[in-house]
């Protein structure tokens, strides 16, 4: 794994107002929608994508920690980043799973319990730089690997 790069200036301004957008969404979206029935029934769905695509791609050990399904040896074109988390599996290669890793993607399972089907249109809509990802951030930007030790 390459060192984690220091990230630019002002990073944490932009993290928190990402943060503070997304409160702003989460403020205005029906409430059927976050938490409820609904959104466990798209977390559901997408842990049934997860250990599809994990069944599918894994030669590694598949291994249970805490509420979190860990589908290791997929190939990188396979997932995005270190890995990635879909409903409660985390679809990984074959670096380590360190316990700082596994809290970050613990945060990712909630998030999928309570956004649900919205997770991966509000993942997208979030984009893919770490830094202005609210996802990310509410995860933990260390824990992540995305920032050094330190500097959140």
């Amino acid at each position: 794994m390459s060192p984690i790069p220091v990230p630019p200036d002002g990073w944490r301004e932009r993290a928190q107002l990402a943060v503070a957008q997304g409160q702003k969404i989460d403020e205005r979206t029906p409430g059927i929608l976050l938490d409820s029935p609904v959104s466990r029934l798209g977390y559901w769905y997408a842990c049934a994508v997860g250990w599809t695509w994990g069944t599918i791609w894994s030669t590694g050990q598949v291994q249970k920690r805490g509420d979190l399904w860990v589908f290791r040896g997929l190939p990188r074109w396979a997932f995005p980043r270190g890995g990635v988390c879909v409903g409660h599996c985390y679809l990984t290669g074959n670096a380590p799973v360190t316990p700082r890793v596994l809290r970050h993607e613990a945060i990712h399972v909630r998030q999928w319990r309570r956004y649900g089907f919205l997770m991966p249109m509000l993942s997208a809509l979030s984009g893919r730089d770490p830094l202005r990802n609210r996802f990310e951030i509410e995860a933990g930007l260390e824990d992540g690997n995305y920032v050094p030790r330190g500097m959140e």
